[in-house]
């Protein structure tokens, strides 16, 4: 898998941080967040899309992304556009 790292919380420090990379073969995002604590993981499970079950499958994670890094996603964003991914 090629991974392309685009960028990290510019926020925190050495503990972990939120992360975004485009898998250029898949044609992806990947994304490293923080994980929600479990009222938001409720909360997130029981809203109903429409045309989808309510719940989170068990192959998908919600995940928590700061608001700063939204120039950060809005790059890798752009890379897979120009990537024609």
């Amino acid at each position: 898998m090629a991974l392309r790292f685009i960028g990290i919380d510019p926020d925190t420090g050495q503990q972990g941080s939120p992360t975004i990379w485009v898998d250029e073969e898949k044609g992806e995002l990947v994304l490293q967040g923080w994980k929600p604590d479990e009222e938001l993981t409720a909360r997130c499970a029981a809203f109903e899309a429409p045309g989808h079950l309510p719940g989170i499958p068990a192959h998908e994670a919600v995940i928590r992304i700061p608001f700063r890094m939204v120039p950060v996603l809005r790059e890798a964003c752009d890379v897979a556009q120009r990537a024609g991914l």
